[in-house]
Order: structure tokens, then C-alpha cells, then sequence
């Protein structure tokens, strides 16, 4: 099984403490986001684990407590944009503080366990190609020899989206 840790919610800047408190106990309980009443225990052994991925803007919180994963096969994937406080109001600043995150990350667990992520690519007014372009560029010279791979995506407008995107 592969445990995705996580995509609705950042567990490991906001909730490792809780997380690695589950991976002792050797079990968590899940709430289908789409059936409320559906709940599922998962199973944390790690004979039952095949690998946790890790989605984060920030793991500096769950740093100290790596060494709780060590029977654990993990990788991180790290959310790294170009993006101000109007789009990203409550990450520290990226220069001083996580673009050396990822690299402490990096030498600690190793470069092909931290991907790095820049997305969802929005475009609007502000945040036009030419400024991602500049952005992504510095970012990837900070980051050469930390990371051996880049995922990015563009920013898939739905209705839900559309409302957010609008106010931007």
C-alpha cells in the first residue's frame, strides 16, 4: 500500500506530531471526504506500508522526527512556487526560509526522495507566463543538486476554481 500523506491538508508542516504518533500506535482512521458516516481503519505496519509520500509546502515540522519513519521506505513532495503572500499568505518567505528547508531536506534524506513541486501554474493579471518563467528559473538554480526531478501543472479551472480565481 501506498500511504499518501497528504493531499487534503499539509500533515507534515501542521500535523506530523499526530501523524508519527500514528505510525507508533500502528494504525489510523480515515473519513471518506465524499460519505461522512464511511469510516475506515488503515493499517500502518510496515509490512503493510510500500511507501508514504509526503505532500508539503513546508516539512520543517516533521523534521526532528524522521528518524521515527526508519523502518519506513518515504519521499517528499515539495510545493515550491514562485507566488507572493497574496496567493500564499502563510508560508515563510521562500528565499530565506524554504528554499533552505528543502535543501537541509534534501542532504538529510537524500536528492531522489525530495520532489520538487512547481504547481498548480496559475496565470492571471499579476502572475503572467514571463513572471513564472523568472520565478521557476531562480528556484531551479537554488535547488540544482538537491532534486533530481520537477513536476508542474497548470491550474485546472472548475466551477469550484473559478470562484477563487476570479478574486485574484
Amino acid at each position: 500500500m501506498i500511504l499518501s500523506v497528504s493531499r487534503r491538508t499539509d500533515i507534515p508542516n501542521y500535523y506530523s506530531e499526530w501523524f508519527c504518533n500514528r505510525i507508533k500506535e500502528g494504525f489510523l482512521y480515515v473519513r471518506n471526504p465524499m460519505n461522512a458516516h464511511q469510516i475506515s481503519k488503515i493499517d500502518l505496519s510496515p509490512e503493510i506500508v510500500d511507501c508514504i509520500v509526503f505532500w508539503t509546502k513546508n516539512p520543517v515540522n516533521i523534521f526532528g522526527r524522521l528518524d521515527e519513519l526508519q523502518d519506513y521506505k518515504y519521499y517528499f513532495q515539495f510545493s515550491l512556487t514562485g507566488y507572493g503572500k497574496d496567493i500564499e499568505p502563510n508560508l515563510p518567505d521562500k528565499r530565506k526560509q524554504l528554499i533552505p528547508t528543502f535543501q537541509k531536506l534534501s542532504e538529510k534524506i537524500g536528492s531522489e526522495r525530495v520532489i520538487w513541486r512547481y504547481d498548480p501554474i496559475l496565470l492571471n493579471q499579476r502572475y503572467v507566463l514571463e513572471y513564472h518563467l523568472k520565478a521557476f528559473e531562480e528556484i531551479a538554480g537554488n535547488l540544482r543538486g538537491y532534486t533530481e526531478k520537477v513536476v508542474i501543472s497548470f491550474v485546472d479551472i472548475s466551477t469550484k476554481t473559478q470562484r477563487i480565481t476570479n478574486f485574484f
